[in-house]
């Protein structure tokens, strides 16, 4: 398999495992209030464990969207259309770029290399991700609905390494790309836009490295960029203008995605970098979004009435479960299945779209393998 070790992460890893202390590395329109680094408070008063416990009122279908014909999959984004953008194990036993059109399974193919992670997927149906080239280099890439198109190696930034997270109905997309360096900064990743057949290089807020991962449609990018001392801060572009969002309290924290209310969902380390919690910032806000149980949870993407998924500890072992937030009231989604749900534990849930349908990954019990998802809101009878 080519690259094991950047496949194992891409797959994983991006966008979902976001562990602050190691730091590892969906939407729509106008924010009315601008965060700005001076100004910003925090509420660190979680959920208490009674709310917790909570169940949601909706009922989920659960769908097994299967794979290119390997063990695994995973879904990572999905529109409001119903289309599903991931990642598959083929035959082959290495990881292709999948559409998912109900459960009928597409291979979006490479750029010329073996393998193919697919991250995000918008309106009209074109997807983004990494893809590896002939030449073992990473690229981002774009699906258009016939083709995948390589979105290159950043052009003047010369570096030979780029993927892209996320892209918006317009087809504005975000990701990062290697920065070889200049007279005033070495190397490292930068947080790009390509807008079209143009390229922004959006910089860092001091540090080395920033890495975009959400965009709305209003153009508004998120991600992480690193900070005097190289530890890294929730960001927020607005243009070229990085605002550092802050932290929970500790050290490090990261942004994943907003909506088009302008809501941003990551997660931070908290008060003496205990523990690493979902976070929302409103506006000049940071919210502490709390776990199911232990010290650990994520925040991953928001659709545009506010509801929140990924994924939380369930116990002081490390355990974890695809978690949803209505407003700060956290539900293990494996809790609110409906009879479809028998015999299978969903893992993480990384995107939702704005009716509310959830994708992500799950394990299929009793069996070694996990299977992207698609979770359909019902009335409790599987309709």
């Amino acid at each position: 398999m080519q690259n094991s070790s950047v496949s194992s992460r891409s797959l994983l890893n991006f966008a979902v495992a976001i562990s602050l202390a190691g730091f590892l590395v969906a939407c729509g329109g106008d924010n009315s209030s601008t965060p700005t680094a001076s100004a910003r408070s925090i509420d660190t008063t979680a959920p208490s464990a009674s709310a917790s416990k909570v169940k949601a009122t909706t009922l989920y279908k659960v769908t097994d969207l299967g794979t290119l014909g390997g063990t695994d999959s995973v879904a990572a984004g999905i529109n409001d259309a119903g289309q599903v953008a991931g990642t598959s194990l083929t035959a082959s036993n290495v990881y292709h770029a999948t559409l998912w059109n109900g459960t009928t399974a597409t291979d979006l193919g490479t750029l010329g290399g073996t393998e193919s992670f697919a991250f995000s997927i918008n309106k009209a149906g074109h997807v983004v991700g990494m893809s590896f080239t002939a030449s073992n280099a990473n690229h981002a890439f774009i699906w258009n609905g016939t083709s995948i198109t390589d979105l290159g190696t950043l052009g003047s930034l010369s570096g030979n390494s780029s993927e892209a997270s996320r892209i918006n109905k317009s087809g504005q997309v975000v990701g990062s790309g290697f920065f070889a360096g200049n007279a005033s900064s070495g190397p490292g990743y930068h947080a790009v836009l390509w807008n079209g057949t143009s390229l922004t290089d959006l910089g860092t807020s001091g540090g080395s490295n920033s890495y975009a991962r959400g965009i709305n449609d209003a153009g508004q990018v998120v991600g992480t960029s690193s900070v005097v001392g190289n530890t890294y801060h929730a960001t927020l572009w607005n243009g070229t203008t990085p605002i550092d969002l802050g932290t929970l309290g500790g050290m490090e924290s990261t942004a994943i995605a907003i909506n088009k209310g302008g809501q941003i969902v990551g997660s931070s380390l908290t008060v003496g970098n205990a523990a690493t919690h979902a976070t929302i910032w409103n506006g000049q806000r940071a919210t502490d979004l709390g776990t199911l149980a232990g010290n650990y949870s994520v925040a991953i993407d928001i659709n545009k009435s506010g509801q929140i998924v990924g994924q939380s500890n369930i116990n002081a072992s490390g355990a974890y479960h695809a978690t949803i937030w209505n407003g700060t009231t956290l539900t293990d989604l494996n809790t609110v299945l409906d009879g479809s749900g028998a015999g299978v534990t969903l893992l993480y849930a990384y995107a939702i779209n704005d009716s509310g349908k959830i994708v992500g990954g799950m394990t299929i019990n009793n069996q070694n393998v996990r299977h992207a998802f698609l979770l359909t809101p019902t009335n409790g009878n599987g309709k």
